[in-house]
Formats: C-alpha cells, structure tokens, sequence
C-alpha cells in the first residue's frame, strides 16, 4: 500500500479552500433535535423537558438516535463498516481456518470504512472534509473543507460522529496490546492497518474542526468590528450633517 501515514501528518497544517454545502434543507425535526416527540403520544401539558412518559426503556432511547437523525443512513454505515472489521477480525477464526480470507476480508472492511468516513460521513454529517493535495512543483499539503456556519449540522449526527472517530481507534489500540500479550503476531499487521486508517481520520478531522472553528471565529470578530467601525461612521456623519443644517437654518 503506497499511503505513508508519516508524511501525510506532517502537512496537516494548510488553508481553507471552500465551504461544503448543505445537501438538502434540513426538516423541521432534524432542525430541533432538543425536543422530540412522538407522533401518536403528544407531551403532556405541563412537562417543559423532554421526559417521556411511556415505559419502553431503553428501546425507544436507541430508536430516537436514529429518528433525531438527518441522515440516519450515513449514520448506520458509519458505524457498520467500523463494527463489522472489529468483529470480522475478533470471530473470523470461529467460521474459517483460512489466514488469507480472515485477512483480505478485514482489509476491504477497512478499507470501505477509511472511504466513507474520508468521503461521505465528515461531509453529511458534521460537514467537514479534508483532502491531500500535490501542486506541481511537487509541494504537498492538506485542505480543509467546512460548512457555513449558517448552515449547522445536525447535534445528534455530529455527536455520533465524533464518538466514533475516537471510540474506535481506541478499540483497536486495546486489540493492539491484547494481541502482543497473547503473542499473536501473525495478526498484528491487520491492527495497525486499521489504527493507520483510523487515526488519519481521526487526525484529518480534528484539525479540520480546529480550522473552520478559527475561521468562524476570524469571520465574527472581523464583522464586529466593521460593525462597530460603521456604527461610528454613521452618527460621526449624522453629528456632522445636523450641525451643518442647524447653521444653515439658523
């Protein structure tokens, strides 16, 4: 594999090249994830929270995940390519012999997973992206992408996000330690693929977060104080403009 995770988080400092934009209006319900009801139970008049009422446990708490979700199913491929490769490399000695099939399987896996977090999840769901570019001198850099801050991702969707960007890399440093203690060595290559994989997404995104929050930041303060320089502009002209009117008439 030609991809040297080195080099590539060296040059992970770099400018803003765009903005993403929103794939479709958000909804009315994936605008609001901070109070949900359900259709054929309305709240009670004089709850002011989010408490239900019915006793489903925790079977509703899993189904609102995905019902507060503006693309659930990004959502679900998120986490199905992150769990399947956890679990393919966890069970695949039960069902197969076989230490190529066991490994080309857990690859694609991988590989499917380190594709649609890079290409599709961070862009839908927390709109994000980053990308590495090579100009033609040969220099290369990252890019950032970011989403307007008028135009704010889903809570519950980035919330998920972000849990599995780190929750998973961490499984694998954990499989990483139970492997040298169990003396596995034969799989070891397979884990740190898969720490490769996640830890560029990992990285890639937290400094794209870290780059749009600056540039928001830079962008507020910037338009407070051309406000501030045109608040004082306009009553400096005024000020002026009445005096003059006031010696004209006298």
């Amino acid at each position: 594999m030609s991809y040297n995770p080195a080099s590539s988080s060296s040059n992970l400092l770099s400018g803003l090249e765009g903005q993403i934009s929103a794939d479709e209006e958000p909804t009315p319900t994936a605008a609001a994830p901070q109070r949900s009801f359900s259709s054929s139970a309305p709240p009670p008049p004089t709850s002011l929270g989010s408490v239900q009422t019915s006793g489903s446990g925790s079977a509703d708490k899993d189904a609102s995940i995905l019902s507060q979700s503006a693309h659930p199913v990004a959502l679900i491929f998120l986490y199905l390519f992150r769990v399947a490769a956890i679990a393919t490399y966890l069970l695949c000695g039960f069902f197969s012999s076989s230490y190529v099939f066991s490994t080309v399987l857990v690859v694609i896996l991988l590989s499917l997973d380190f594709w649609t977090v890079r290409n599709v999840s961070g862009r839908i769901l927390c709109g994000l992206r980053f990308w590495n570019q090579v100009d033609e001198d040969g220099t290369s850099f990252w890019v950032f992408e970011h989403r307007s801050p008028d135009q704010p991702a889903n809570a519950v969707d980035a919330k998920m996000f972000w849990i599995a960007l780190y929750a998973f890399p961490a499984a694998w440093v954990l499989l990483f330690f139970v492997g040298l203690l169990k003396f596995n060595l034969s799989f070891l290559p397979i884990v740190l693929l898969a720490l490769v994989f996640n830890i560029t997404n990992t990285v890639g995104y937290t400094y794209a977060d870290r780059d749009a929050k600056r540039k928001w930041a830079t962008g507020m303060a910037a338009g407070g104080m051309m406000g501030g320089l045109g608040g004082f502009g306009g009553s400096l002209v005024t000020g002026m403009a009445s005096q003059a009117l006031g010696k004209f008439f006298g």
